[in-house]
């Protein structure tokens, strides 16, 4: 396949990118992806700077090539001591049925990166190849270190606002994250209004509006899927739900049964599990949070605390309903295959689409 700007920029062979997924992405995937010619990508927002520096360094024993590392850019949580507790007392019940008891108070559970001087440093002495933010940037200071240290840099945007944003930033791509994204919505800020963009329109959008390349993201499964972006300009094509059932992931049991049943046919948005707007399968959390009772929810990620703690629970008793079993609008259309063979499909589907576009141009 001939390069473009962007797998040239970032030193891999096609334009597929694993999307970094935390707390599903493992090192054996990220570099099963890069060694097959994309981008693997690591999710260390939910990691500390040491536990970053650990996944980095493992990820090299396995590839030399290429990896993405994916961190959250949130604002900070706000503690409220009297929204977490009647959050907990809400759950209490939940959490009696499975022999437990929600957290006595709750937590930040990770910082955001934009205050997270020691990931910088990590990142800085490290140097990965990419580094990619989610849910808004850091300060300048942090892009010129990260620049400064060779670093290639991606940034996710749902709309025309925050890519503007982006691009003075001076970012090396945009991901332009379609609301057909599985996980977490990539707002740069949550309380404001969300255009709500499907991945083709906001996909074109961006690549008339700006120089820099845009990778597409969003309910993208397949070759053909891919090839569409590529179509609409996108330089490359971000999946993520597609590698979930990877057997390289680190998912659970329970999370990859209902990927690969009738479940993954219906996707829902829910605040519940985390404290922010993110598409998981319809399961048992996603229902408890749709509850007219249920009180105001805590900030991202304090929810997460007792999320966690609410899926330990009734895992421990065989029931995975409760976990954040995130997932794209095209779930239903996941294969369970290693990442390297998965990668191998993608790439035939690819060129069998573009073939079939050219044929039909022919005519």
């Amino acid at each position: 396949m001939s390069t473009n700007p962007l797998t040239s920029l970032l030193g891999i062979r096609t334009p597929i990118i694993q999307a970094p997924m935390a707390g599903v992405s493992t090192p054996a995937l990220a570099a099963a992806v890069s060694e097959a010619g994309g981008l693997g990508s690591l999710g260390v927002g939910a990691m500390n700077a040491e536990g970053a520096r650990k996944v980095i360094r493992e990820t090299r024993a396995l590839t030399a090539r290429p990896f993405n590392v994916n961190v959250f850019c949130h604002a900070p949580s706000t503690a409220n001591v009297a929204v977490e507790k009647a959050w907990t007392d809400w759950l209490a019940p939940v959490f009696a049925q499975y022999g437990a008891t929600p957290p006595a108070t709750l937590s930040e559970i990770y910082p955001s990166f934009v205050v997270d001087e020691a990931m910088l440093q990590v990142f800085v002495e490290e140097k990965p190849a990419v580094v990619s933010f989610h849910f808004g940037l850091p300060s300048q200071r942090a892009i010129d270190a990260l620049r400064g240290a060779g670093i290639k840099l991606i940034a996710s945007a749902t709309s025309l606002r925050e890519a503007e944003q982006v691009a003075k930033a001076g970012v090396d791509a945009i991901v332009a994250q379609g609301i057909e994204a599985g996980g977490h919505r990539g707002l740069f800020d949550p309380a404001g209004e969300d255009d709500k963009l499907g991945v083709l329109a906001l996909t074109r959008l961006l690549v008339r509006a700006f120089d820099l390349p845009v990778i597409a993201a969003g309910g993208i499964m397949d070759g053909a899927g891919i090839a569409a972006a590529l179509a609409l300009g996108a330089q490359a094509a971000q999946l993520g739900t597609a590698f979930v059932p990877c057997k390289e992931t680190s998912i659970d049991a329970g999370y990859r049964r209902a990927l690969l049943s009738d479940a993954a046919r219906r996707t829902t948005f829910t605040t519940a599990i985390s404290g922010r707007e993110a598409r998981s399968l319809v399961n048992r959390f996603t229902e408890l949070g749709r509850s007219a009772q249920a009180p105001a929810i805590p900030d991202y990620p304090v929810t997460y605390d007792a999320g966690k703690a609410l899926h330990a629970a009734a895992k421990a008793q065989g029931e995975f309903g409760y976990g954040a079993q995130w997932a794209g609008q095209a779930a239903a259309l996941v294969r369970e295959l290693p990442a390297a063979e998965l990668m191998a499909r993608l790439e035939e589907e690819l060129q069998e689409s573009i073939a079939g576009l050219r044929q039909y141009e022919s005519r």
